[in-house]
């Protein structure tokens, strides 16, 4: 570990917000400047009082400045973290707190040791005062070598961000793993328990997914915010099955209760925690026998392991690269059967690109598999785990090679595909099919103008044009190919994007949108027909075609299905403008009763 104070990183703005309700500390983004002003100032300092506690006493497990008091600017007041998680009082704390006060003395009056134990912040989170981990997560590290500080901080900025989304279903925030036995973590294991029993519109299962998807999103957020490199594990357990799971004996369980710390707690973890230390949680008699039954049953599964290793794993593994290398040529994805045909039948015979072998080796492994899946084949020896892994090493190495074989093949085809798609989608965009193509580009430039898009898509379609002609006169690179060809995907997928949007215009302005009793329904008017979707909040939607009348009122609706309406809608030429007719209303109003009309 070095003994020279690290570069200040750039505090985050972000963090403002996530520690504003600190006491008696200014915002971290307020006091920025302060801070680094001050680190340049006591530089020397610092790294001599860092030197001598670290020397002198071997329990610091930890040196930070924390965030200036309001009441003193003058003072510079540092965290000392002392390793007494193997103690069971506080004496060392206690013992070593003069001393460190009297070094820092020594080197300025002004340097201020807030000595703090792992077993004095343990104790703080057990009593619910959480104010403690506020003020390690806002100290700046100087020194951090078992990575507590670091673990604090991301802690608390996920927690706080779980909380402030999901306060009504976090009943627990537990810290474990080597968070407080004094050992450099290799990774920060945190466990959230969620209250799933007011659950009722959608499963536990589902409120699990839905919930750990964005728990874990915040989660890469938060190590990012406080710069930690240290993997960050937060695991989420619903109320339920932690429950169940603690009933059965679930060591995990077990060892979270004995060890976690709760950095947040509904009355939930504590308590659990106090019985399992009086003794009130046992394992029932049913939790004893499973466990007994575990080595055979491990047993039992390891082999089927072995089993699906060689023979599912592996397959697999021969069989998507090989249906990938289809797809790359121009294939639809094959079944499994028909790509050990389709690899012969293109790749040996027609294009000698691949040699036979590596076709009976899939071909091989193909047959492994289904004698496995139809009970033909129940054990496997490691030797023969071995011959497969090494056919499959050897399959995969020339599949490599067949793509790049694949892919020169391609590249000839590739721009001029390129160019029939974007000056395809262009002149559908203009609605021209005969100007030439050189013409194009300048009345495509100008149409971006009226519509208010970027000029650089008129620029990339003059480049496509550019890269065809050089093309054809063997004039272009692969990087230049490569590059027009993803300018191009961006190219094609923007201006969909806005024919798409322009069309769901022009359908808004074809609608009538109508209101009755506690529903709501539609009528698309397109081309002498009125679309009617009688209640658009029904799970099964109802499809209804009317023919319009000279007058502008209904024929009697008659119902459709969803393909033949979308095939109405996608088909369409919408028109600019739409003249309804006072009939359509009075129509409407006979079929639904009274109506509102929605604008």
């Amino acid at each position: 570990m070095t003994d020279k104070i690290p570069a200040l990183p750039a505090l985050p703005t972000n963090l403002t917000s996530t520690f504003s309700n600190i006491p008696n500390l200014k915002s971290l983004e307020d006091q920025k400047e302060d801070l680094q002003d001050k680190i340049k100032k006591i530089k020397p300092k610092v790294e001599k009082f860092k030197e001598k506690v670290s020397k002198a006493h071997k329990e610091v497990a930890g040196v930070a400045i924390l965030a200036p008091r309001k009441e003193d600017k003058e003072k510079i007041y540092v965290l000392v973290l002392i390793d007494d998680s193997k103690e069971k009082t506080f004496a060392m704390r206690d013992k070593l707190a003069k001393p460190i006060a009297k070094l820092a003395k020594e080197i300025d009056k002004n340097l201020v040791p807030e000595v703090l134990s792992l077993l004095e912040v343990r104790e703080s989170c057990f009593d619910g005062k959480y104010e403690v981990l506020h003020e390690i997560a806002t100290a700046f590290p100087i020194w951090d070598p078992i990575e507590f500080i670091a673990a604090i901080r991301v802690s608390e900025i996920h927690k706080n961000m779980v909380i402030k989304k999901f306060e009504k279903y976090i009943t627990s925030y537990v810290a474990a793993g080597s968070f407080f036995r004094g050992e450099k973590a290799n990774d920060i294991d945190v466990y959230l328990i969620v209250d799933d029993t007011d659950v009722k519109r959608m499963s536990r299962a589902e409120l699990k997914d839905k919930l750990r998807a964005i728990i874990l999103g915040l989660s890469f957020e938060a190590a990012k915010i406080a710069g930690v490199k240290t993997q960050f594990h937060p695991q989420i357990f619903v109320l339920t099955d932690f429950w169940e799971a603690i009933r059965d004996a679930h060591p995990v369980m077990f060892t979270l209760l004995r060890d976690g710390v709760p950095f947040y707690d509904k009355g939930v973890f504590m308590p659990w925690k106090l019985l399992l230390q009086m003794g009130h949680i046992r394992p029932s008699p049913e939790a004893i026998d499973m466990h007994m039954d575990v080595g055979e049953r491990l047993l039992e599964r390891a082999k089927k392991k072995l089993l699906n290793i060689a023979g599912e794993d592996l397959y697999y593994a021969t069989l998507n690269p090989s249906q990938a290398a289809l797809m790359l040529y121009g294939i639809a994805p094959p079944t499994p059967k028909e790509t050990v045909k389709l690899l012969d039948e293109i790749f040996v015979k027609k294009e000698k690109m691949l040699e036979k072998k590596y076709v009976n080796n899939l071909e091989k492994i193909r047959k492994f598999f289904k004698d496995m899946e139809h009970g033909k084949v129940k054990e496997i020896t490691g030797k023969q785990v071995d011959e497969i892994l090494k056919d499959t090493e050897d399959y995969l190495k020339r599949i490599k090679k067949l793509f790049y074989q694949i892919d020169k093949k391609r590249e000839k085809e590739t721009i001029t595909k390129v160019y029939e798609n974007c000056v395809g989608i262009v002149r559908d965009l203009l609605k021209d099919k005969k100007t030439k193509t050189e013409t194009l580009v300048g009345k495509f430039k100008k149409f971006c103008e009226k519509n208010k898009l970027s000029l650089k898509l008129a620029d990339t379609f003059k480049d496509v044009i550019q890269a065809n002609t050089d093309y054809k006169a063997k004039k272009i690179t692969r990087a230049e190919l490569d590059r027009v060809s993803r300018e191009a995907s961006s190219f094609i997928r923007t201006l969909v994007e806005f024919m798409q949007r322009e069309k769901n215009y022009a359908l808004d302005r074809s609608t009538i949108k109508f209101r009755y009793g506690d529903k709501n329904g539609q009528a698309l008017i397109l081309e002498g027909f009125a679309y009617i979707t009688p209640d658009l909040g029904a799970k099964e939607r109802e499809y209804q075609k009317a023919k319009i009348k000279a007058d502008g009122s209904l024929d009697k609706p008659k119902t459709m299905e969803l393909v033949e309406f979308e095939k109405v809608i996608n088909g369409a030429e919408l028109p600019a403008r739409v003249m309804i007719k006072q009939k359509t209303f009075e129509s409407l109003k006979e079929l639904f009763g009274e109506i509102e009309i929605m604008m």
